[in-house]
C-alpha cells in the first residue's frame, strides 16, 4: 500500500483489483443496501423495455473503482475521489479496477487516475483521485 510521497512513480500502474462477475443476487442486495429499488436494475421485463436488459446499478461500480483506491492507498490519506459514468454496466460482466499516479505535487500530493474496465477493456467508469501521503523527511 502506498504510504510515501518519496516512493510515489508516475506512470507505475497499481495492482489489478478484479472484482467477481456482477450477479443480479447482488443487484437486489446492493438495492436494498442503497435504498435504490429502480426496477431498471432487477426486474427483466423493464430492463427489456428500456431497451438494455438488467444494469447494474453505476454507484455499485463507482464503489468498486473506489476500493481500487483505498487498496492502494490507505483511506486516510485519499482527499477526493471523482468519476464520471461512461457506459452501463450488465450482469455477468467482470469488471477490473485499474489506476496509477499521474502526477506529484506539492505539499506531498498526488493525483491519480482510476478506471472500471470489463474483460474486453470497455471503461465503465473514470476518475480521478488526490490524496496526500507522508514524507519520510518527517516521520519520526
Amino acid at each position: 500500500m502506498l504510504k510515501y510521497y518519496e516512493d510515489v512513480i508516475v506512470d507505475s500502474p497499481f495492482p489489478v483489483l478484479k472484482k467477481d462477475p456482477i450477479s443480479r443476487v447482488q443487484l437486489v442486495k446492493y438495492a436494498g443496501a442503497s435504498g435504490d429499488f429502480n426496477p431498471l436494475h432487477t426486474v427483466e421485463e423493464v430492463g427489456q423495455s428500456a431497451g438494455s436488459g438488467i444494469i447494474a446499478h453505476g454507484m455499485l461500480i463507482m464503489g468498486m473503482a473506489s476500493q481500487g483506491v483505498t487498496t492502494w492507498i490507505e483511506r486516510k490519506y485519499i482527499e477526493s475521489i471523482r468519476v464520471r459514468f461512461l457506459k452501463m454496466t450488465f450482469p455477468g460482466e467482470q469488471i477490473h479496477v485499474i489506476g496509477k499516479i499521474i502526477k506529484k505535487i506539492e505539499n506531498n500530493r498526488v493525483i491519480g487516475e482510476v478506471k472500471a474496465v470489463n474483460d474486453e477493456g470497455e471503461v465503465k467508469v473514470s476518475g480521478v483521485f488526490e490524496a496526500m501521503l507522508l514524507s519520510k523527511d518527517k516521520e519520526g
